[in-house]
C-alpha cells in the first residue's frame, strides 16, 4: 500500500525541494505531497500517513493543530549539508569575509551554525537578508539556493544549494511509515554517505536497533501461542497480546519486574539454572489448561534469559482444525475446461462462445438445462476461463440437502450452535470459496429462508456462521444451476423474485442432447475409449438415437456407452438395447412400454371407472381440462416434439378454456403417476407415452361415433 506524505515549510521552494527528496528516496512507496505556509497552500492539504513539518514553517505551535489531526503522525524536518558543498567551502582561503545570503536573518544564522558545527570555521561570513543594512567592499557571497537576495555589488557567488534532510529525518520517517526495511538498500545507504552528519554511525546502529526492535515486536504480536520474555536476572521484557490474555494481566503491571511475583507458576528459575530446555508440561491457568514450554537464550555458555511458550488445548485443537480445512480446501479444484466439452453442433459452440465472454466477468451465471446436460462441467469451465482460475472451485447441489444441513454446510457454524456441532465449529462453503467460484446445482432446491441468506451474500458480500455473531467478509463468484424455470417458480411465490434477478444477471442455456445433432455420436465415441470398449453403432441404432428425446441427455447416452461394453457385440443392433431404453419414434415400432403390457393392462375407458380419472376427481380437476391437456401431448408427439406448459397454457387461453399454471402441473403428475406421459423438468417439455396416446385414441373414437349417433 502506497503511503502518503505531507510536507510543510513556510517557502514553497523548500517545501518542494524537502519533497522531492523524500519522493527520490522512497520511490514508489509513498506519494508525497508539498505545502506552504506563506502561500496558502497547506488550506488544502489532503490526509497522510506522515506530516514532515520544518522548524520555522509556524511561528506559533498553537497553530499547527488548525492543520494536522491531533492524532496523525508528525515528524519535525532536520537539514545538513552534502559533504561535497563542505568540501567546496574548504577550497576558500582562511580569513576570507563572505556574505551569507538567506531569506530572513533567522535562517542564516541557523545555516552559519550548522556549518560552524561542521567544522567550516576558516570564514567570516556576514549575514545577509532582504531588509539587512548594506555592506561595502565584500566580493564574496554564499548563498543555500537564494542567488536572488545577493546584492548586485557582489562579484563572486559559491551556490551551496539547499540544504539536505538529515539521515535522522529520513530514518524516523521511515520507521513511522512501517518502511524500516528500506533503511538498509543500497539507495538509502548511498544517501546516508552523502549527506554530513557527525552521528553518522550512531544513525545506523539507532536504525538496526529500532528495525530490529520493531520486527521483535511484530513477530510477537502474529504469533498464536503466548510469549513472556524475561533476561538473566528473571525480569520480564517481552509480553504479547496472547500471553496477556491467557494469564490475565496486564502487560504495563508486569513488565520489567520480577517473574516470581506474578508468574511464580512458570519454571523460569529452573530454566535459567539448568540452561535447558524445559518441555511442554501442563499448568491450569485462570481454569484453562495450558501447555507450557520454557527455552533458554544462552550466549556460549551463559543463560542470558528465557522465553515461555503459553498455548491453551483448544487453541492447539482449532489449529489442526484449520489445518484440516486447509487440507479440504486443495480438493476445491476446478477439473473441466471448454476444450473437455466435446461438440461440433451449432447449440454447443454457440453455448461455449458465450460463456467464455461472460466467463471474464465477475456477475453471477445461471445455467439453464435439463439433468445430464453438463451443467457442472460448464461450471467448471467459466471457472478456468475466468480470473479467480487460481482459487478453488467449490460446488453443492442444493436440491439433495435438508434446509439445516445445507444453511451449515454454506454457511458454517459455531461451536454449540445446535446438537452435534463440532467443538470449534467449522467453516462453510462460502469461506472455503473465497477468492474463487461457488458452484450451487438446483438452486430452485433452497428454501425461502436461505434464498434470504444468499441474495444477502450477493449483495453485501458478507456472511455470519449459523449460531455466530461476527460478520465474515467474502470474495466469492456465484454460477448456479436449475432444471427447472425459475420464472415460473417467481410466479407461484416459491421462489424470491429479487434473487432470481441477481441471479439472472448472466443466462444460459445448455442444450439438451436431443438438439444437438450428431454430437451424440461424438460423445458415444468418447465414452467408448474411456471405457475401453470396443463397438460401433449400427445405421439402424443411430437413426433411433437421432431422432431420439434423450431425456437423461449425456448421463443417459454414457449409461448407455457403459452398457454396449458388457453386451459382447461389435455391431450395436436394435437388439443390444437394454430393455429399459423407451423410444417412442413414429415408424420404429420400437416402445418400451409395448413390452410392459402386464404392468399396463388394457385401460377401461369408461368415464367413472378409470383410476387416474379418479385421481383428476379428488384434485377437483374437471375432464375438459384433462383432456384437453392430453390432446396437446398428442398432437405434438404427431409432430415428433415435446410440450411445455407454456405452450399448453397458451393454447388453453386460444380456446377460451381456463387452465391456471398450477392445474396444469397436477395434470401432469397425474399423467407421469399413471404412465400417460413422461413429464421432463425445466424446459424439457413433457411427451405421451404409448398408453396415453392409446387412451386419447379411444376417447376421441367414443367422440365421433356420439357425435354420428346423435346425428
Amino acid at each position: 500500500m502506497v503511503k502518503k506524505v505531507a510536507v510543510i515549510a513556510l517557502d514553497p521552494r523548500a517545501s518542494a525541494f524537502y519533497g522531492k527528496q523524500v519522493q527520490e528516496l522512497f520511490g514508489e512507496y509513498v506519494k508525497v505531497n508539498s505545502y506552504s505556509v506563506r502561500e496558502g497552500t497547506i488550506s488544502h492539504m489532503e490526509r497522510a500517513d506522515l506530516y514532515l513539518m520544518s522548524t520555522d514553517a509556524f511561528d506559533n505551535r498553537e497553530d499547527v493543530p488548525q492543520y494536522i489531526p491531533i492524532e496523525a503522525q508528525i515528524s519535525e524536518i532536520h537539514v545538513t549539508y552534502l559533504w561535497e558543498t563542505i568540501r567546496l567551502l574548504r577550497t576558500i582561503p582562511a580569513g576570507t569575509r563572505a556574505l551569507f545570503v538567506n531569506m530572513t536573518e533567522k535562517m542564516v544564522r541557523e545555516a552559519t551554525s550548522g556549518l560552524n558545527q561542521l567544522g567550516v570555521n576558516h570564514i567570516e561570513f556576514i549575514p545577509f537578508y532582504p531588509g539587512a543594512e548594506p555592506v561595502e567592499g565584500i566580493g564574496l557571497a554564499v548563498t543555500p539556493d537564494e542567488e536572488r537576495y545577493v546584492p548586485d555589488s557582489v562579484k563572486q557567488v559559491v551556490n551551496i544549494g539547499q540544504r539536505c534532510l538529515t539521515s535522522e529525518t529520513m530514518i524516523e520517517a521511515a520507521l513511522k511509515l512501517g518502511l524500516e526495511e528500506l533503511l538498509e538498500t543500497p539507495k538509502f545507504q548511498a544517501y546516508f554517505s552523502s549527506v554530513v552528519t557527525s552521528t553518522y554511525n550512531f544513525d545506523m546502529m539507532f536504525a538496526r536497533s529500532r528495525r530490529l526492535e520493531s520486527q521483535f515486536d511484530i513477530l510477537m504480536e502474529i504469533l498464536d501461542e503466548g510469549i513472556i520474555g524475561i533476561n538473566e536476572r528473571a525480569e520480564i521484557f517481552a509480553m504479547n497480546r496472547k500471553a496477556e490474555t491467557i494469564t490475565g494481566l496486564s502487560r504495563t503491571l508486569v513488565m520489567h519486574k520480577q517473574a516470581s511475583a506474578s508468574l511464580a507458576y512458570l519454571p523460569f528459575i529452573e530454566c535459567l539454572k539448568t540452561k535447558e530446555k524445559i518441555e511442554p508440561r501442563v499448568i491450569r491457568i485462570n481454569n484453562v489448561n495450558v501447555g507450557v514450554t520454557v527455552v533458554p537464550v544462552l550466549r556460549r555458555e551463559d543463560c542470558i534469559g528465557a522465553f515461555a511458550i503459553l498455548q491453551p488445548f483448544n487453541d492447539a485443537e482449532n489449529r489442526q482444525h484449520e489445518l484440516r480445512n486447509q487440507l479440504m480446501h486443495k480438493g476445491y479444484r476446478a477439473k473441466y475446461t471448454f476444450e473437455d466439452v466435446i461438440g461440433v453442433s451449432g447449440e454447443i459452440l454457440r453455448t461455449k462462445a458465450i460463456l467464455r465472454r461472460m466467463a471474464y466477468t465477475e456477475s453471477p451465471v445461471l445455467l439453464i438445462g435439463e439433468t445430464g446436460t453438463g451443467k457442472e462441467l460448464f461450471a467448471n469451465a467459466v471457472h478456468l476461463a475466468s480470473r479467480r482460475e487460481k482459487g478453488p472451485f467449490v460446488a453443492i447441489n442444493c436440491g439433495a440437502m435438508p434446509e439445516n444441513l445445507l444453511e451449515s454446510e454454506l454457511f458454517g457454524y459455531e461451536e454449540g450452535a445446535f446438537t452435534g456441532a463440532k467443538k470449534g465449529g467449522r467453516p462453510g462453503l462460502f469461506e472455503f470459496a473465497h477468492h474463487g467460484t461457488l458452484f450451487l446445482d438446483e438452486v430452485e432446491g433452497m428454501s425461502p429462508a436461505l434464498q434470504v441468506k444468499l441474495l444477502r451474500v450477493l449483495q453485501e458480500h458478507e456472511i455470519m456462521r449459523v449460531g455466530g455473531n461476527k460478520i465474515i467478509s467474502v470474495d466469492v463468484r456465484i454460477v448456479a444451476a436449475t432444471n427447472e424455470s425459475l420464472e415460473e417458480k417467481v410466479r407461484d411465490g416459491s421462489f424470491r423474485r429479487d434473487l432470481y434477478y441477481r441471479l439472472n444477471t448472466l443466462p444460459v442455456l445448455i442444450p439438451p442432447l436431443c438438439r444437438r445433432g450428431e454430437d451424440v455420436f461424438l460423445l458415444m465415441e468418447r465414452f467408448c475409449r474411456e471405457l475401453k470398449g470396443e463397438f460401433v453403432l449400427s445405421e439402424e441404432v443411430k437413426k433411433i438415437f437421432r431422432t431420439y428425446s434423450w431425456p437423461g441427455n449425456i448421463r443417459e447416452l454414457r449409461n448407455l456407452a457403459e452398457y454396449f461394453c458388457f453386451t459382447g457385440s461389435q455391431v450395436i443392433t436394435v437388439k443390444d438395447l437394454p430393455p429399459t431404453f423407451q423410444y417412442d419414434g413414429i415408424g420404429t415400432g420400437l416402445s418400451y412400454c409395448a413390452s410392459k403390457k402386464a404392468e399396463y393392462p388394457e385401460p377401461d375407458l369408461t368415464p367413472d371407472t378409470a383410476s387416474w380419472k379418479q385421481a383428476m376427481r379428488e384434485q377437483g380437476m374437471e375432464p375438459e381440462e384433462y383432456w384437453f391437456v392430453l390432446k396437446m401431448l398428442y398432437c405434438s408427439s404427431e409432430n415428433g416434439e415435446t410440450v411445455g406448459r407454456e405452450r399448453i397454457l397458451e393454447a388453453a387461453r386460444k380456446e377460451k378454456l381456463l387452465l391456471s399454471q398450477p392445474a396444469v402441473r397436477s395434470i401432469l403428475g397425474i399423467f407421469r403417476e399413471y404412465g400417460l406421459a413422461r413429464v421432463g423438468r425445466g424446459r424439457g417439455g413433457s411427451r405421451i407415452t404409448s398408453l396415453g396416446r392409446k387412451i386419447w385414441e379411444g376417447y376421441e373414437f367414443n367422440q365421433i361415433n356420439h357425435i354420428i349417433n346423435q346425428k
